[in-house]
């Protein structure tokens, strides 16, 4: 069985849990910033979990994660 390929770009995208989720950054944080209220911003700035139906697929392109 030869070794599986790691999704290069998911890999700099998601980062696992010690729980085994799944981190992820959020977008819309980069330019443009004065139109956004400061709440919003610092929300942004934080890490969220990736939703459970989205972790199988993030699984397969992470496989030794």
């Amino acid at each position: 069985m030869p070794k599986l390929k790691t999704h290069r770009g998911a890999a700099k995208r998601f980062k696992i849990t010690a729980s085994g989720k799944f981190k992820r950054g959020h977008a819309f944080a980069r330019h443009i910033l004065t139109s956004k209220d400061r709440k919003r911003k610092r929300k942004l700035g934080k890490n969220a979990i990736t939703d459970k139906t989205d972790h199988a697929r993030i699984a397969m392109m992470l496989p030794y994660a």
